[in-house]
């Protein structure tokens, strides 16, 4: 009897554990965010002013501006998304706190699964809150901005862990930040074509885009954790 309890206990004081190791990895990272604000709010202002630039210099032609409109949010998107990337684990990796990670019993993926949806909620988050101040000077009708808003909410999530496979690879090369951009950039095709695709398509068309989104959020949140943790172990033990 004691022998069957303790080996029950055993499972939940390391899903105990589990939960612990995760909220600590919560809070650095929120804490980690909150020190690089100001960087954050550049990369949200760029976001904004990049794409509030092209109506002005296009000019006032508002079929022009409604083809091009959603392809241009995307792309600020994006280019707004490089520019956090490089710090995401370059603090941690010289503080140790990535080398405490990989030594850590729990699984790896699991624990950088955590920290790149917190900085991708953090940080990216915004940039679709924000997207709908661009419907006006784009001419974008209301359906036309949900299908917006919903393809950047499929699409960044993707965006974030493979700007994390890459920032991960380039920890303590010199210009990382330009070589991160270049192996991120031309992944970043797929997520443009289907998501600045899907805005002003028929509803079957709509739908296919979307669920298009939808189908590489889901591999990349399965499968992309364990390369980000592959990645960051060559970092600490290289």
């Amino acid at each position: 009897m004691t022998a069957s309890v303790a080996w029950g206990a055993a499972p939940a004081r390391e899903l105990a554990s589990a939960w612990v190791s995760l909220g600590v990895v919560l809070r650095a990272t929120v804490a980690s965010q909150w020190r690089q604000r100001a960087d954050l709010a550049a990369a949200w202002c760029f976001f904004l002013v990049v794409a509030a630039l092209f109506p002005l210099a296009v000019g006032p032609e508002p079929q022009l501006l409604q083809r091009m409109g959603p392809g241009v949010i995307w792309v600020a998107a994006v280019l707004a998304t490089l520019g956090t990337l490089p710090r995401w684990f370059h603090d941690d990796w010289q503080d140790g706190t990535l080398e405490q990670m990989v030594l850590s019993p729990h699984p790896l993926a699991l624990l950088m699964l955590v920290k790149v949806a917190t900085h991708g909620a953090l940080a990216l988050l915004p940039l679709v809150v924000l997207s709908p101040l661009l419907a006006v000077p784009y001419g974008l009708s209301a359906s036309a901005l949900v299908v917006l808003v919903a393809g950047l909410l499929l699409g960044l999530p993707v965006l974030c862990l493979l700007g994390a496979v890459a920032g991960a690879l380039v920890l303590g090369v010199r210009s990382g930040a330009v070589l991160l951009a270049l192996l991120v950039l031309p992944l970043t095709v797929p997520l443009l074509v289907l998501g600045a695709g899907a805005v002003g398509q028929p509803p079957e068309v709509v739908a296919a885009h979307l669920s298009l989104l939808a189908a590489m959020a889901l591999l990349a949140v399965v499968g992309l954790p364990w390369a980000v943790a592959s990645a960051v172990r060559m970092a600490v033990e290289g």
